[in-house]
């Protein structure tokens, strides 16, 4: 059975509160802290997307966490201290050098991949609406969604999708609101301030089996993560040998299991 991650707006602040020095620790670091000759990665992620990346006891944790490590390993490189920022500022903190690799839930679209590289995919999505549990909205089908709030997380490629259904004449622009994180999305969705959420799938299941929110329906995206490089970073191919190697050796698996059941 799956790990479940409650990760409410208190936590979520938490997180942040302890954003700024980790960030500061990280652009330090240039060996590790064994005193070996292995390359150092600084890796940046966004908190608050369980079961990807989150804060569980003060301390980070998550599938990308665990299975950037794994590959990294594998690929002959130590981890700095992970840097924790905002979701839509980590490809610019990428491309200004502030951190080497991404891994945060993101998705490869083609217009992230005209501002960074990506690896091979490591995990496969789609979106899903969440609504209140027990609520009297049950919308079936995106045309359900017209005249109701939608939000989603800035950034994101469930703000994507609301986008497209505004574009669409779905959804009326009006009716969009846009969260800094997915926690304070869920908070907004339980206390009525908006009628529904787009999230990815696995996170969407999280918050259902942990908050009072259910999924209504999906949408089939197709969507593919993968860890985030600089264009210029041909360290990247080593990224890629190291998840390919991770993957054979059933570290892979174990990681899935323990993260998603």
């Amino acid at each position: 059975m799956a790990r479940q991650y409650d990760m409410d707006r208190r936590a979520y602040l938490t997180t942040i509160g302890a954003a700024g020095a980790t960030a500061l620790l990280a652009g330090c670091t240039q060996e590790g802290s064994s005193g070996s000759d292995a390359e150092t990665l600084v890796p940046g992620t966004a908190p608050g997307f369980a079961p990807f990346e989150f804060k569980e006891g003060g301390e980070l944790t998550g599938f990308d966490i665990d299975l950037l490590a794994a590959v990294a390993e594998e690929a002959g490189y130590e981890l700095a201290e992970w840097s924790e920022l905002d979701f839509e500022t980590l490809i610019p903190s990428l491309t200004e050098g502030d951190i080497d690799i991404i891994a945060a839930g993101m998705t490869i679209t083609d217009e992230r991949s005209q501002q960074i590289a990506f690896s091979d995919p490591y995990f496969e999505s789609n979106q899903s609406v969440l609504v209140r549990e027990g609520g009297s909205f049950q919308p079936e089908s995106e045309d359900d969604l017209s005249g109701n709030r939608v939000g989603a997380q800035s950034g994101t490629t469930g703000e994507g999708e609301v986008e497209r259904m505004i574009e669409e004449g779905t959804l009326s622009g009006e009716n969009f609101r846009q969260f800094e994180n997915y926690p304070l999305a869920v908070d907004a969705l339980e206390s009525g301030d908006v009628d529904a959420v787009v999230a990815d799938v696995p996170v969407a299941e999280n918050f259902a089996a942990s908050r009072d929110v259910e999924i209504a329906f999906t949408i089939q995206t197709n969507e593919n993560f993968g860890f985030g490089m600089r264009q210029d970073d041909d360290r990247i191919e080593d990224i890629n040998e190291g998840l390919s190697a991770v993957q054979e050796s059933g570290t892979y698996d174990e990681l899935v299991s323990e993260y998603f059941g």
